[in-house]
């Protein structure tokens, strides 16, 4: 099955919370979408990795996305070795996507910039015909692929966007998504530890972010990224 956009995120819920806007957008233009989870989020403070699993579930359903996979590396101790490589690269090739969303290039958390840098290591090999990987089924040899760009959401840390699309009208669906986490996220009612991303200052803090971000566009909501490379245009006319 091939899809037009694979967003990774190092645990379940990097990617509601860096580009749940951008994706909900997408898909309502008929873009294929899938997400991957490196880890089940297993060593987080508060839920399990078996809640965690449900919820993921629960965002994916309200996002509508085609698939949710979990590569079940590592939470926290995953490396950016040959291994981990390898075993994205034959998701790569398996969804073969034009365009990988993955986590931020530096974040509070290790693992997020570990992430980042691991799949954008797997993106370039996947386009290596001597890199061979074979099918889930082991019965075929994989093509290469490599897709057209890797973007990087914006996580905890402020990072100046090299880009930012207009998501207004999505923001609502991405807050649903969001709250799938329930284990995660502000609760008044929740008597498990608090955490950096439990109380109502980190939540009002996506919604104001976006805010911020499309205020700079003249929009209503917007989402950043950062680019490896420069993005190409063909006429001026092409910009907004």
């Amino acid at each position: 099955m091939k899809l037009d956009i694979l967003a990774i995120g190092a645990h379940p819920d990097d990617v509601e919370l860096g580009c749940g806007a951008s994706i909900a957008k997408e898909i309502s233009r008929g873009k294929k979408i899938g997400i991957i989870d490196l880890t089940r989020g297993e060593l987080g403070t508060r839920g399990t990795a078996e809640t965690r699993d449900l919820e993921a579930a629960d965002a994916a359903n309200i996002l509508g996305v085609t698939i949710r996979e979990n590569m079940q590396f590592a939470d926290g101790f995953f490396i950016n070795d040959k291994e981990h490589q390898l075993a994205l690269i034959t998701k790569i090739r398996k969804y073969q996507p034009d365009i990988v969303l993955c986590n931020a290039i530096k974040d509070r958390h290790i693992d997020h910039g570990k992430g980042s840098k691991l799949v954008s290591n797997a993106c370039f090999l996947s386009g290596l015909i001597k890199v061979k990987t074979r099918s889930e089924s082991e019965k075929t040899w994989q093509k290469p692929w490599r897709p057209k760009h890797v973007f990087h959401y914006i996580q905890w840390q402020h990072i100046e966007p090299d880009f930012v699309l207009d998501v207004t009208g999505f923001m609502s669906q991405k807050m649903k998504a969001i709250e799938a986490y329930k284990t995660q996220f502000f609760d008044p009612q929740s008597n498990e530890p608090k955490t950096p991303i439990s109380n109502k200052n980190f939540k009002d803090s996506v919604a104001y972010r976006a805010r911020d971000l499309g205020r700079l566009i003249h929009v209503d909501y917007a989402e950043g990224f950062t680019t490896e490379r420069h993005i190409a245009i063909t006429s001026f006319d092409d910009l907004k």
